[in-house]
Formats: structure tokens, C-alpha cells, sequence
């Protein structure tokens, strides 16, 4: 598999580590630190520390998980910077999941007005989604990313060994962003997914994944038109997957939510823009296997609508989704009324 040529930089694939270690060691940076969660400290930083022998870099932990994707643990990681001397031709190296890579992407985007920083991925959902696109950002009052910058990473280095290291609930997470990017682009990666063992996806599946994302993003780089099909699912996704996260113990991951906002958003484009009925129960049939059922509380389903009005992507006071043509095919700016996106929750609800 070959290096993906992005805005400005190279997604690295085959030995991806030693590219890492080869990239720092051709740079002129002063100072390089390593941003982890307490989780990827454990499982992914040492097969990046033994590459590393003999070189000097500062190391910056944060704790693991969405509620820490805030300004509060930016601030706290700015002062570390400061308090390590930082200066501005030093670059920050994200090793994590999503919220590492968003989150430090964020932090080295604003210090000192902008410092490099190359991202690691060690999460399906990371690799295949967070890590690439050069969006960067921290969470607000629960509402997902909406403090942030675009700003590309210098390199993006994928490393298919460190999806061993994660449980299945997780691979499940990383799992839908693959599928999205079958059903908006790519009818016959959509039906190499649904009929390849996804207890871990080859690395091949991940490429190509990458690849479909890479392609939108290059299009579009700042979100103005195409690339908003990447948000399919994401509307109804997003705002159920926050109100998981204020109200439920054991809070939905983000594929999780995105699984349940593309059945609900799979039957808005059967309603409104020409997916056809055997499509849906196709595309709700495989995501229903592989994704557990949640109630959704629809006696609480304003609460979730209010949610969608507080949506990045929305123009004015309509709320807006990316819609299903068909499988393969997508057609963003679509505007969904607050009845339509209640019946879509319903017929989730329903299933």
C-alpha cells in the first residue's frame, strides 16, 4: 500500500512507526513532545518508545474519554507546553484515539499561534475518520467539536498493529465511519464491508477507507460543499450520541450513534430522496446486526431535536442532513423538518 498524497501531506501506511521515527529525524524541530490519554500510554506508546532510544521528548498525558475533549484540559496541556519551553518550531505528536488527535490538533493549532503536529491513530475510528481532513476541535456544553480550527497535520502515520489492541466495542465504533463511507461513494466497498469478517478489519479495508475520505476532503478541504457528505448520519448521529452522554452510565461510543443517526437518516432518504425500500432494509438490516439496540426514550425525542438545532452544520434555523440517492450515492444540503426527524427516531424506535 502506497502513501496517500493529502493537502500538504503524506498518509503513511507500510512501516508507518519507522516513517514516523525517519520524519522526526529529517526535521529541523527544536523540541518534539508526544500527546497520550492515560489508555494509549499503556497500549500504544511502547512500540513508538523503542523506536525512539536515544532521542529526547517531553511527554503530555490527559485522561481518556469524550467528557475530556474540553477547553479545561487544553489549558491544562497549553501550560505544560509553556512550562516545557515550547517554542514555536516544536512539534506535538498526537498517539491516541479521536479525541487525542482532535483535541491536540486543537492545542497545536492555537500555541503561539500555530504549531506543527503530526498525528498517530490508534483507534479504527481515528485511523479511518478523526485523523485525516485537518479538522481540529474541542467540545462546548456537550455539544460535539464546535469550538475548533482546519488546520492540516504535517503527516497522518497508520499503524495496523495498534488495532489489536482494542476491544470489539470499539472496533464497532470505528467501524461505522467505514461503512458511511461505503454508502456515500463506494456501492462496492459497501458490499466488501458486509461480507468480510469486521471482527478487524484487514488492513486493505482500512486504506480504502481512508482513501474514500481522503478524495472528499481534497474536494473540499473547508466543508463548503462535498465534503458535508461525510456528515451522513451524523445530524441525528451527533445529537443522540450527546444526549447519551449526559444521560446515560454507560454513554454510546460515536459509532454507536452514528450506527443509529444512519438508520434514521437511511429512512429520511427513502421518504425524501429516492433511496429505494429494498436499499433501506439492506442498509438497516446490516447495521441492526451489527450495532446493539438503544432506547432512544422518544418521550424525551424534543430533547434530541433540540440537540439537532445546535448542529455545526445548519444554516439559519433549518436543520440540514446528507441524504441517500442510493447506496453509493448521496446528496447533501437537504433540509429535514422537526416532524421528519421525530418519525425517523420513531421508526428507529420501532425496529
Amino acid at each position: 500500500m502506497n502513501n496517500i498524497n493529502s493537502i500538504g501531506y503524506e498518509i503513511s501506511f507500510q512501516n508507518s512507526l519507522n516513517q514516523l521515527i525517519s520524519f522526526i529525524d529529517n526535521s529541523s524541530y527544536t523540541k518534539f513532545f508526544i500527546l497520550t490519554d492515560e489508555i494509549t500510554t499503556v497500549h500504544c506508546l511502547p512500540a513508538l518508545e523503542v523506536r525512539l532510544v536515544g532521542r529526547t521528548y517531553d511527554l503530555i498525558e490527559v485522561s481518556a474519554g469524550e467528557e475530556c475533549k474540553n477547553l479545561d484540559f487544553c489549558i491544562g496541556v497549553w501550560k505544560m507546553l509553556i512550562d516545557f519551553n515550547a517554542d514555536r518550531k516544536s512539534l506535538l505528536i498526537n498517539l491516541g484515539g479521536g479525541v487525542v488527535t482532535d483535541m491536540g490538533g486543537f492545542i497545536a493549532s492555537t500555541y503561539k499561534r500555530g504549531i506543527d503536529f503530526v498525528n498517530v491513530p490508534t483507534t479504527l475510528l481515528s485511523q479511518v475518520d478523526a485523523s485525516v481532513g485537518g479538522k481540529t476541535g474541542v467540545d462546548l456544553d456537550s455539544i460535539k467539536n464546535i469550538i475548533g480550527t482546519f488546520t492540516q497535520p504535517k503527516a497522518v502515520f497508520i499503524a495496523h498493529e495498534y488495532l489489536s489492541t482494542l476491544p470489539e466495542r470499539q472496533i464497532l465504533s470505528g467501524l461505522a465511519e467505514m461503512l458511511k463511507h461505503g454508502l456515500i461513494k463506494d456501492q462496492a466497498y459497501w458490499n466488501d464491508l458486509k461480507n468480510s469478517d469486521l471482527s478487524l478489519p484487514s488492513a486493505e479495508l482500512v486504506y480504502r477507507s481512508v482513501e474514500i475520505k481522503n478524495e472528499v476532503v481534497i474536494a473540499d478541504p473547508h466543508e463548503k460543499g462535498i465534503r458535508k457528505a461525510l456528515n451522513f448520519g451524523h445530524t441525528v448521529g451527533h445529537a443522540v450520541e450527546t444526549f447519551s452522554l449526559d444521560n446515560d452510565k454507560r454513554s454510546l461510543t460515536h459509532g454507536e450513534a452514528i450506527a443509529i443517526g444512519m438508520v434514521c437518516e437511511s429512512w429520511l432518504s427513502c421518504k425524501k430522496s429516492g433511496l429505494s425500500q429494498n436499499e433501506l432494509d439492506e442498509i438497516v438490516g446490516v447495521l441492526m446486526r451489527l450495532y446493539p439496540k438503544y432506547n432512544l426514550q422518544l418521550e424525551r425525542a424534543d430533547e434530541i431535536i433540540t440537540l439537532m438545532r445546535k448542529d455545526k452544520k445548519n444554516e439559519g434555523n433549518k436543520i440540514n442532513c446528507t441524504l441517500l440517492v442510493s447506496i453509493g450515492n448521496c446528496l447533501i444540503d437537504q433540509i429535514c423538518s422537526e416532524d421528519e426527524l421525530r418519525e425517523s427516531l420513531e421508526f428507529y424506535a420501532g425496529l
